[in-house]
Formats: C-alpha cells, structure tokens, sequence
C-alpha cells in the first residue's frame, strides 16, 4: 500500500510546483518580450522629437520652407471633435503656435527616451497613448493610398496601453532604481509611474482595468477606421474628408458693377504632397453663359496683392507657371479683377473654378 501511495503523492507535489514554474517562466517571457514594443514605442516618439530639435532644426524655424506650421495646417480640413478650430486659432496666434510646437516636440523626445530606457515607463507609456490619440484626431484621416496617419496612430495608442499595463519589462532604468533602492517599492508614487512592479491593484481590479482599456482600444481603433475608410459596416470609401482629390470650398462670393469679383476660397481636402491648382475660372450668368473669363495666364498675372490669405503658411497665391495654387488647408479671398461693365448689376451670377484635374466649382455671386 505504501508503494501504491508514493506515486500519488509526488503527483500531488508536482501538481502544486508545476503552475508557479510555468507562471515564473511566463512572466520572464513577457518581461523579455516587451522589450522589442517598450523600444519601438520609444523609437518612434524619439525619432520625431530628434528630427526637430537635432537633425532636422530647420522644422522648428518659422522662417524655414519645413517649419511644422506647414504640416500643421494640412490637418486643419480633416480633423475630429472640433480641433481644426482650435489648429485655425493657433495658426492665427504665432505665439501660442510656436510655444505649442515646441512642447509637442519636447514631450515627443522626452518620451521616447523614458520609453527606450525604460524610466517611469507607465508615465511615458501613458504619455505616448494619450500623444496618439490627439496624433489620431489631427491626422488620422490622411493618407493618399492608404491611412498611413491612422495606422502609426492606432499601433501607437495600443503598444501605450500595453506597456501602460504590464509595465516596462526587462532590462529597464526602473528595475534598476528599484535594486539599488527596495524601499521605492513602498512609494505610491514609483508604484504607479514606473514599470519595474505590477499595478497595486487587486487581481480583479487589475482585470477590470485591463478590460476597459482594451475595450476603449478597441472601439478607438474600429470606429476611427469606419468613420475614415469603411470597410466596417459600409463599402469602403474614401472618406468624409477625401486624402486623395482635392477639393475647394467656395463662399462669399460679391461682384462690384465694373465685374470684379471677390470669393473666398479654402482648399479643404485633398493630399498635402501636392498643391491644389486652379487653371480656369468663369463669372456666369443664370443661363450659364460666360460674362467673363479668366484663363490660366489671367489668373497667373494676378499679383499677390489679389490673395487676401488668412494663414500665413499653407497659401493660395499665383503659381509659376499657370494659374494659382494653394496647399491643403489654404484660406484666401481671391479677387478678380474686372473686365468689363456688368449688363444686369441686380442680377444674380455664379463664378465656376476649374482645377489642372477638370474639377468644377460652382458658388452663386451677387452685387
């Protein structure tokens, strides 16, 4: 009996040791795993930080061709949850532009050291996540083939989550601290911001957590896709704000009785690598017969004077050799000048635009 007994009780000892083993060698797995996401996270904020304050200065001087500015204005047509009124007032306020650009910058760079390094990880990993998320709402709809913004956004948000969660891993400034100082595992404070312990939460509160965050990740990254693409509930399509054809908001149109017409203009969609380009435009009557004409070399000649630009990057303004051209997120009033005396000074006109691509724009004008 006692034989027969023997192996019961060793099965029962290994039944005990063999979790917490698998659990510890889990554990380590994860910790090494993490490193490739804590590095590539850090990467990527530290690339666009370094870019601008080391590599690629001239993106932070305003009086340089690549001053972020320019990028940031491209945002302007596209953006969610009424930031592009936000992006318009700044771009209108040269001092809390720069200052808002320079600490977008520094945050970037600072967090992808903390990240890379693993220090106060769940700080920056937090950091990161929430940089994403406004990355999403300003840019997230561009993207001529594909939404590259909104994919560099999406893997952002969910890798700032991530290591948010399971904190920094292996091989880490945090699990450093940590050896070299035990009692920092009794400070709230390095329990929460760094990465080298868990969360101090309880087991279900953790997973109650854990669950929030993974459902919001979801939704965040689902909807965003649906509402840019489709492809979700509806074909896909090229989004509310198209990333690949220009487009041209026209209002304010007026004419003067000698033919001058005045319109505001704002290039609202379309690829910031290219500049909208208006080749042709035309005053009409109601029958749609043309009163006057502007062709290309008309519209070229206009001088600068003609552009009553509201931004004082991205803008409308004669092109080198054919008409005039202006940037996503351009706004100007244009004004043409008159050829000859209007017929019917009551009566109700339209002026057309016509883009390089044969695209049309129509607003009616009135005296």
């Amino acid at each position: 009996m006692a034989n027969q007994k023997a192996p019961a009780s060793n099965t029962s000892t290994h039944a005990v040791t063999f979790p917490a083993q698998e659990e510890q060698r889990a554990g380590s797995a994860t910790a090494i795993a993490l490193l490739a996401i804590r590095f590539v996270q850090g990467w990527i904020y530290w690339g666009g930080g370094s870019r601008r304050f080391i590599y690629a200065p001239q993106k932070l001087n305003p009086h340089a061709g690549h001053w972020m500015a320019y990028k940031f204005q491209t945002a302007m047509p596209g953006a969610l949850l009424g930031t592009g009124h936000i992006i318009s007032f700044m771009l209108q306020h040269f001092n809390i532009l720069y200052a808002q650009l320079v600490i977008f910058s520094a945050v970037e760079l600072l967090d992808g050291v903390f990240l890379m390094t693993g220090l106060l990880t769940r700080f920056a990993a937090m950091t990161s996540a929430l940089l994403a998320f406004v990355l999403m709402l300003l840019f997230g709809w561009q993207g001529a083939t594909c939404i590259d913004e909104w994919t560099i956004a999406a893997s952002s948000f969910a890798m700032g989550v991530t290591l948010l969660l399971a904190g920094s891993g292996s091989y880490s400034i945090d699990r450093l601290l940590l050896a070299k100082n035990p009692r920092l595992a009794d400070r709230p404070w390095f329990q929460w911001l760094s990465g080298a312990l868990p969360l101090p939460l309880s087991e279900k509160s953790f997973k109650n957590l854990g669950l929030a965050l993974t459902g919001f990740t979801i939704v965040f990254v689902v909807s965003t896709y649906s509402y840019y693409r489709g492809s979700v509930f509806t074909p896909f399509h090229g989004g509310p704000v198209s990333a690949a054809k220009h487009h041209v908001s026209l209002s304010q149109a007026t004419l003067k009785i000698d033919g001058t017409v005045s319109v505001r203009l704002y290039v609202d969609a379309g690829t910031p690598a290219d500049p909208m380009h208006i080749i042709d435009a035309r005053l009409l009557d109601q029958g749609g017969h043309t009163i006057e004409r502007w062709n290309g070399r008309d519209l070229r000649m206009l001088t600068k004077e003609k552009f009553k630009n509201i931004y004082a990057y991205q803008k409308i303004l004669p092109a080198k050799a054919y008409g005039f051209q202006g940037g996503v997120g351009a706004k100007a009033t244009v004004v043409l000048p008159g050829q000859k005396p209007l017929l019917s000074p009551g009566q109700t006109y339209r002026i057309e635009f016509t883009s390089i691509n044969d695209h049309h724009w129509i607003t009616p004008a009135r005296g």
